[in-house]
């Protein structure tokens, strides 16, 4: 059997390994970067916050973005169940910077970009290339290598003293351990697909992400305007209000869609060209982020949920981040769990305020433009957490009225019944 040794191995090509792959490799590292599927491949997660800019641009891509075929964004819109329009959140308005502006991107061609990236940066870059298991050192949690089997169907083992678990919701190394853990209070589930010549914006409004509840508020639907008239647009709901009943899922999308007038008018005249998919539960995290010897970065250590457009940004932010603690430790020779997961606790504060923000949003009695009606005062915290700038102090300041507003609506709303 084949048997090669690397510094630092990285499972799976999305952008949180990508990322990590290119930062190490670029410090001079001996890297691998392996990727079960043949690249591109398709993912769901197009919408990016602006605050992308800063890890995209350390990686060194943001020229290759800006002259690329990617709808640009420049702001987010809110929809209600009643199909009223919030004023768009024009991302320029809060800060004029080309950081303001960022894109709606195809996966498959972005996540190319960033693969193909790695490798310019010195990083050994597998695609078909599936991870039979994760190797321990005995009966530790130490992490030792990887067996792969390549695309020829032969198995060979890679030894590292560093693993990046990339590997998506498959989570391979938390799947092992035992250590994902579900969100008990935020079991959603998402149907989605892609529709040719829906009804957009003008102007800076053409690639506006568009967040749109049903009447019901059982639902939401999301509109993300990508390159060559295609639309993204999925609903995302309870799981259980989802795939109950035994239906199929074009038929609840349908059913869902038939309580949303407002997306009803966008798609008028569309066409849908791609299959429905499904999506059952993604809001979970791993319990740690690091062990000894590995590290969990993008949805592989948690996922949120689709509703802000984080994703994409927590994987290249965790995937900057791990990095650099990756790259001090195997320079000093500690790959201690305490090393190697040093970034977390920093991270998890930032990320806790977009959880918070999200578990707003699916509170009933939450509307973004009542609460900024009330508190005019927290329009740019809130435009801060719409595009992504939470690592500063003051990130989390909207909570300070908006747990109290939110509690006096819910009495409220208590006493009206």
């Amino acid at each position: 059997m084949k048997r090669e040794s690397f510094d630092c191995i990285v499972l799976g090509a999305g952008p949180a390994g990508s990322a990590a792959a290119a930062l190490v490799a670029e410090a001079g590292l001996r890297t691998l970067l392996v990727e079960r599927d043949s690249m591109p491949r398709f993912h769901v997660g197009e919408s990016l916050m602006p605050e992308t800019y800063w890890p995209l641009q350390r990686l060194g891509v943001l020229d290759r973005l800006k002259k690329s075929r990617h709808t640009k964004k420049h702001s987010v819109q809110f929809v209600n169940h009643q199909g009223r329009d919030s004023e768009p959140f024009y991302f320029h308005k809060h800060d004029p910077r080309e950081c303001s502006q960022t894109w709606q991107v195809m996966r498959g061609d972005f996540d190319q970009m960033l693969f193909e990236n790695a490798a310019e940066k010195g990083a050994d870059c597998r695609d078909n290339t599936r991870v039979a298991e994760v190797l321990f050192e005995g009966t530790s949690k130490r992490s030792k290598g990887v067996r792969l089997v390549g695309q020829d169907g032969q198995t060979s083992e890679a030894e590292a003293a560093v693993i990046m678990d990339a590997t998506g919701q498959q989570s391979l190394i938390a799947s092992r351990l035992g250590i994902r853990r579900e969100n008990p209070h935020m079991r959603k589930g998402a149907i989605w697909t892609y529709y040719r010549g829906a009804h957009r914006g003008e102007g800076l409004d053409a690639g506006a992400t568009v967040i749109l509840h049903t009447a019901k508020k059982d639902s939401w639907f999301w509109f993300i305007p990508l390159s060559d008239g295609i639309t993204s647009v999925g609903v995302v709901g309870d799981s259980s209000y989802l795939f109950s009943g035994g239906r199929k899922p074009e038929e609840t999308f349908k059913r869902e869609l038939a309580i949303c007038p407002a997306l009803q008018t966008r798609l008028e005249g569309s066409e849908q060209v791609q299959p429905f998919r499904v999506a059952r539960e993604f809001s979970y995290k791993a319990s740690q982020a690091a062990g000894d010897g590995w590290v969990l970065i993008g949805d592989a250590y948690g996922f949120i949920d689709p509703v802000y457009s984080s994703g994409v940004y927590f994987a290249l932010k965790m995937g900057e981040m791990a990095a650099d603690c990756v790259i001090e430790g195997l320079k000093k020779a500690d790959t201690s769990a305490t090393q190697l997961g040093a970034w977390a606790e920093e991270f998890d504060a930032a990320a806790n305020h977009l959880r918070k923000l999200v578990a707003a949003f699916y509170t009933r009695e939450f509307s973004i433009g009542k609460f900024i009606k009330a508190h005019p005062e927290h329009r740019e915290n809130l435009v801060d957490l719409l595009i992504g700038r939470i690592f500063h102090p003051e990130a989390g300041r909207i909570f300070e009225d908006m747990d109290p507003w939110l509690a006096e609506a819910k009495l409220e709303q208590s006493q009206s019944l």
